[in-house]
């Protein structure tokens, strides 16, 4: 299965290894903000997928590609530097997780659009951009639960 993700990354041309020392530091951030680790793993290969380095038309930057003001809420120095960068995003989720109740799928359109868009849509998109950015984070999250179900099993005691 894990084939297909790789062609598909391939096909889209865009393809940034997920080294593990990226991985344990937002692993790391996740744990200290109470944020899930599959949610942000989701976000940054949604995101940025896995590239420091990338930067949005819209000027959005890093690996959890925070905006100018996004990273200033959130003390965040030098977008490029994936520790900063993790840091601020991840804190920016765990305040998005207050804001919306804990409704993932809020937090996740709010991360993408605003959350000052999304509130004032009334806790509502219909931005066909966050729709499918919604759409992909879920499906990464999902496929990252099962990820980590698959590793933590414990084999029968015999």
């Amino acid at each position: 299965m894990t084939w297909r993700f790789i062609l598909m990354a391939l096909a889209a041309g865009n393809v940034c290894a997920q080294s593990p020392a990226l991985v344990a530091l937002a692993d790391r951030w996740a744990e200290h903000f109470g944020v899930s680790r599959e949610l942000v793993r989701a976000v940054i290969e949604a995101e940025s997928n896995w590239n420091p380095r990338a930067v949005s038309p819209a000027g959005a930057v890093g690996l959890m590609q925070l905006m100018p003001d996004t990273a200033a809420a959130f003390r965040v120095g030098n977008r490029f530097d994936p520790a900063e960068n993790i840091r601020g995003g991840v804190a920016y989720l765990a305040f998005l997780m207050e804001e919306c109740g804990g409704d993932l799928r809020l937090v996740v359109a709010a991360y993408n659009a605003g959350h000052g868009r999304l509130l004032k849509g009334g806790l509502r998109y219909r931005n066909p951009e966050t729709v499918n950015f919604t759409h992909r984070v879920a499906y990464l999250f999902r496929r990252n639960n099962w990820e980590s179900m698959l590793t933590q099993r414990k084999e029968p005691a015999e």
